[in-house]
């Protein structure tokens, strides 16, 4: 950063940890956390967009994620559900346009019919640019990418010299991301020090910021920390 300059990042990504650890500090099953989590997360959303942040991405469930027990599976499953439900209201109140990133082929088709319609619904909205991460994972992203491009290979819908002439802007045209800037800024709460397959190609150049907060206690001024943080940092991108 220049010296006298504050900069807000354009794009947030988060990886809200720490809902069944701070459910059990209060004695409480770990759903519980999952539940005060998610309301974090509509708190959060408004307060990025008047801070000054245009797009935000949270991890909700990962490709791995599927190994937790299945009743906390369930759980968070439903969570989801009625998420999605009232997030048709919420993002059109609050201008707010939602996509989901992630394999959704997966989930339950009443989920995926929800998802469809919430983004269709929010397409138009100009306000926060709200990304969920939903059975995602980096690799399986970058994976399903080389699957399209290459049946488009195999249909003969690209030749071997545009293949050749493939650059990375090209190939961020087939992630889940298409469109979307990449993060400038990555949070990760309760204190874990890694990226736990997370927007592996999108993250290359973001600054990371680790805090011990739970999720579920995340708040505005824990957000003004990592972006005061991040204005800190001289972001060179391989330069000198």
């Amino acid at each position: 950063m220049n010296e006298g300059d504050y900069v807000v990042p354009q794009h947030v990504a988060i990886i809200m940890d720490g809902n069944g650890r701070w459910a059990k500090k209060r004695k409480m099953p770990r759903t519980y956390g999952h539940v005060q989590g998610s309301k974090t997360v509509e708190k959060i959303c408004e307060d990025a967009y008047k801070m000054g942040i245009r797009y935000l991405t949270v991890y909700a469930f990962s490709t791995e994620n599927w190994k937790r027990p299945k009743d906390e599976v369930h759980t968070l499953m439903d969570l989801l559900r009625d998420y999605m439900k009232d997030c048709v209201k919420t993002s059109k109140k609050n201008n707010m346009r939602v996509r989901i990133i992630g394999d959704i082929s997966k989930l339950d088709q009443d989920l995926q019919e929800s998802i469809r319609t919430l983004e269709e619904a929010s397409k138009e909205n100009t306000g926060l640019n709200f990304q969920v991460a939903l059975n995602y994972g980096g690799r399986d992203e970058i994976l399903r990418a080389a699957k399209k491009l290459a049946s488009e290979c195999m249909r003969g819908e690209m030749t071997a010299g545009t293949l050749a002439q493939l650059d990375e802007p090209d190939f961020e045209n087939y992630l889940d991301t298409r469109g979307i800037p990449a993060p400038e800024l990555l949070i990760r709460t309760s204190g874990e020090l890694r990226l736990s397959n997370y927007m592996l190609w999108q993250l290359a150049y973001a600054e990371f910021y680790f805090t011990d907060v739970l999720w579920p206690d995340f708040n505005k001024k824990e957000l003004q920390k990592a972006i005061d943080y991040y204005n800190k940092r001289d972001r060179r991108f391989g330069g000198i």
